[in-house]
Order: structure tokens, then C-alpha cells, then sequence
């Protein structure tokens, strides 16, 4: 309890959601786009002309991020989840299937559309939390934690 309540606990997601409101916000000002993470990633895999520059700089940016972030603090990146390989690529490909069915994906609707008061956003990101919240308790609670 004592680490949940820790500074360093408390200012690094703050921080990060400042960061991610900011980027958002700016996109929308100067570009006029929303962030949505899967739309700008399959923009920039379709090779879409006039809107090519910024998605790819726009992914470049959090990959770099992530990388700056580990280098920085190599501690603070760690991945405490283990689970199989199939369990991941399971995952990846059930998140892709979700995000295409929705239009977009957790930053699309949950940051920007939520932001904007879209009740089909509002809608959406409430489905996907459900939908995570009955994942984690059927893999914890039926399958033991181990998939």
C-alpha cells in the first residue's frame, strides 16, 4: 500500500496523461485530427498521400518516446505479466479484431471521442472496460491466471 502512495506512483501517471491530453490537443489544433492510434497506424501502413508525413511522424514519436523512456529509466518499463506467447498474439489479434468493429481504439474514443462527449464514444470505451475488466477475471478466476 505503501508504494501505491508513493510520490513517484502518483506524478509519473499523472504526468503521462497530461502528455497524452497535450499530444492529443495539439493534433486536433494543428492537423485537425483526432488521435486515434489505430487510424493513424493504418493510415501510415495503406501509404495514404497528403497524410502520410504527419502519421508516420506522429508513430515514430511514441516509439521513440518509448525508447527515450527506457533508456532514461530502465526500471520503470518493466513488464510484469507472464503469460505465453500464444497469449499475446491472441491478444494482439482479439485488440485488432475489436478496434476495427468499434472504428477505433482506446485513444480514438477513450481520450479524444470521451473528450469531445461523443455518446458513441462514451458507449464504446464503456464496452471495451467491461470487456477488460470480464478478460482479467475470467483468466484470473477460471483459468487460474495462466493462459
Amino acid at each position: 500500500m505503501e508504494a501505491l502512495l508513493s510520490k513517484t506512483a502518483l506524478i509519473y501517471p499523472i504526468v503521462g496523461g497530461i502528455l497524452i491530453g497535450l499530444a492529443s490537443i495539439c493534433l486536433m489544433l494543428f492537423n485537425g485530427r483526432i488521435a486515434g492510434i489505430s487510424g493513424i497506424l493504418k493510415g501510415t501502413l495503406r501509404f495514404e498521400k497528403g497524410n502520410y508525413l504527419w502519421r508516420v511522424t506522429f508513430v515514430l514519436g511514441m516509439v521513440l518516446a518509448g525508447i527515450l523512456v527506457l533508456l532514461v529509466f530502465p526500471g520503470y518499463a518493466v513488464i510484469e505479466i507472464n503469460r505465453s506467447l500464444w497469449a499475446y498474439a491472441a491478444a494482439g489479434l482479439l485488440v485488432g479484431l475489436g478496434t476495427g468493429m468499434a472504428n477505433g481504439c482506446t485513444s480514438g474514443h477513450g481520450v479524444c471521442g470521451v473528450g469531445r462527449l461523443s455518446n458513441r464514444s462514451v458507449a464504446i470505451t464503456m464496452s471495451f472496460t467491461i470487456s477488460g475488466i470480464i478478460t482479467v477475471w475470467v483468466i484470473n478466476s477460471v483459468f487460474g491466471g495462466m493462459i
